[in-house]
């Protein structure tokens, strides 16, 4: 087992900003938060579990995509030493094309 850092894309920062909008204007922003930090926890579990989700080689070299409580799906690459979450899509959000 490899211990691997994990970080976020500017995309994908820029993309849980837009979850925590969305979810804040529809429920509350503690709600918002609160959801946030389950995904934020889920993926800091990626520095020991960082080949996870399902190789998708066939949009992009390296691409894993993993799903996080049947609403988000979570694209990332693994390098040497590190794992780089390249974007997080909310459910409905078609994120083959959007990664090629």
């Amino acid at each position: 087992m490899k211990l691997r850092a994990v970080e976020l894309a500017e995309d994908a920062k820029n993309d849980m900003i837009a979850f925590y909008d969305w979810i804040a204007k529809a429920t509350s922003p503690a709600t918002a938060l609160s959801y946030i930090e389950r995904i934020e926890t889920y993926i800091q579990g990626f520095e020991v579990a960082s080949e996870c989700g399902h190789l998708r080689e066939d949009i992009r070299p390296g691409l894993r995509i993993v799903g996080f409580e049947n609403r988000v799906t979570i694209a990332f690459v693994v390098e040497d030493e590190r794992v780089v979450i390249l974007r997080l899509f909310y459910a409905g959000q078609n994120w083959a094309e959007l990664m090629q």
